[in-house]
């Protein structure tokens, strides 16, 4: 039963108490990079599920074999292939987002919440909770991503998936897009409000 429910935490842990993006601060470069649109922070989050649980399984299998001073090595290595699967078939089956991802794909190599979670977990832990952990983090850091490009999104261009959301009616009574939204720095104002709204209900994040 203990398993459970340690297992229950390492899992939705990272949804909100020890998110990696809003709690950790692991993971900002790409928020600034890929979520001026829903869409490709909607695939950016998938690709980082994949490629944190998978990584994180496979590290767990071999801890044990691998030498201690080539250790980011070997974990470099498993998630710069695990990177090129998920990159072949983004070229494969949703090139137009591959295009807009860009370089920032192949950049989850170098992303600190894979690095951090190996070191720290699986080269410590089973298969299963390095799973879930890595499912988990990997979902945490998507939420926020998909909140960000859904307001930049939505205030930015006035749509949601590439669908007009705002209507015509809207623009004609004088409503106009706030083209400060698909600019870098704001997906930062935005992380700050959600960091704000956040350890605002969450007193015991607080720094005293």
């Amino acid at each position: 039963m203990a398993e459970k429910i340690n297992n229950r935490q390492i899992f939705f842990n990272p949804f909100s108490k020890d998110n990696p993006v809003i709690v950790q601060v692991l993971g900002i470069c790409s928020c600034l990079a890929v979520t001026a649109k829903l869409e490709p922070a909607i695939v950016m989050g998938i690709s980082v599920i994949a490629v944190l649980a998978f990584s994180n399984v496979i590290i767990s299998l071999i801890r044990n074999t691998i030498p201690t001073n080539i250790r980011i090595i070997v974990q470099l290595v498993v998630v710069a292939a695990l990177v090129i699967i998920v990159n072949q078939l983004l070229l494969a089956y949703a090139y137009d987002v591959s295009k807009q991802l860009s370089v920032f794909i192949g950049l989850i190599i170098t992303n600190c919440i894979l690095m951090g979670r190996l070191e720290a977990f699986a080269m410590g832990n089973k298969p299963w909770p390095s799973f879930l952990d890595g499912v988990g983090n990997g979902i945490g850091y998507a939420i926020i991503l998909i909140i960000v490009g859904f307001f930049r999104e939505l205030l930015g261009s006035g749509t949601l998936l590439g669908f007009q959301v705002i209507p015509q009616c809207a623009y004609d009574a004088g409503y106009a897009n706030n083209g400060l939204m698909i600019l870098p720095p704001m997906a930062l104002i935005v992380v700050a409000c959600i960091i704000w709204v956040h350890r605002s209900r969450n007193k015991d994040l607080q720094e005293k």
